[in-house]
């Protein structure tokens, strides 16, 4: 898991440097702030388009817990990154990325234990059920 962050930290530091090189070919100069604008902006844009009709879609075959599931995820990831960062900016703890790696497998491990829970709790129900209508 860390290796696959480092890695997302380098594609991302790849893909600045790509779009700095062309705002300065094309002599566009723009600020740091009009790029992150205007990047993160068609970024949160196609990820609209993107997401928007698969979370529809599983929401109409009844699958809310993998939507839910997909949002979590990726709001713990925020949180993790927010404390390492706020970590070293007020010199509370070190900034490393075993703790937010640490973090994420948490809750990670916390949810396959839920969604055992849960299987082994509807299994029952199912079960129950079914040996209600067969009688």
């Amino acid at each position: 898991m860390e290796q696959f962050l480092y890695w997302i930290a380098m594609l991302i530091a790849r893909i600045h440097s790509v779009i700095m090189d062309l705002n300065n070919q094309f002599e566009y100069y723009l600020t740091d702030k009009e790029l992150h604008f205007i990047i993160m902006g068609a970024l949160g844009m196609i990820m609209i388009f993107v997401l928007y009709p698969l979370f529809k879609w599983l929401a109409a075959k009844g699958r809310i817990m993998i939507v839910t599931f997909l949002y979590v995820v990726t709001v713990i990831i925020v949180i993790a990154f927010a404390i390492e960062i706020g970590q070293r900016l007020t010199g509370t703890g070190a900034m490393e990325s075993g703790d937010i790696t640490s973090g994420i497998m948490g809750f990670l491990v916390m949810f396959v234990v839920f969604i055992a829970i849960r299987g082994i709790y509807h299994g029952i129900r199912n079960a129950i059920r079914r040996r209600r209508y067969n009688r």
